[in-house]
């Protein structure tokens, strides 16, 4: 799965991760892809429950080695 950007948010705490994906896919296109890696483990929560609430999907999500990396279709 390719991306078309991609937000490193490592090392940020909540709810930097959060607020860095919600501004990063307010500059993109519908369809476009974002991928987040985080290493907050808020953002295991966070991230996933503001995706259903919003008009983006949340194609894949997935834990290496502490940092957490999450794609995210950007919706209408």
């Amino acid at each position: 799965m390719t991306a078309d950007r991609i937000l490193d948010a490592s090392g940020l705490q909540c709810p930097m991760p959060l607020l860095k994906t919600k501004l990063e896919l307010n500059g993109m296109s519908p369809g476009e892809r974002l991928v987040v890696i985080a290493t907050d483990t808020g953002s295991l929560r966070d991230i996933p429950a503001w995706v259903a609430l919003s008009s983006h999907q949340l194609l894949s999500q997935s834990e290496e080695q502490g940092a957490y990396r999450f794609t995210i279709e950007r919706g209408a």
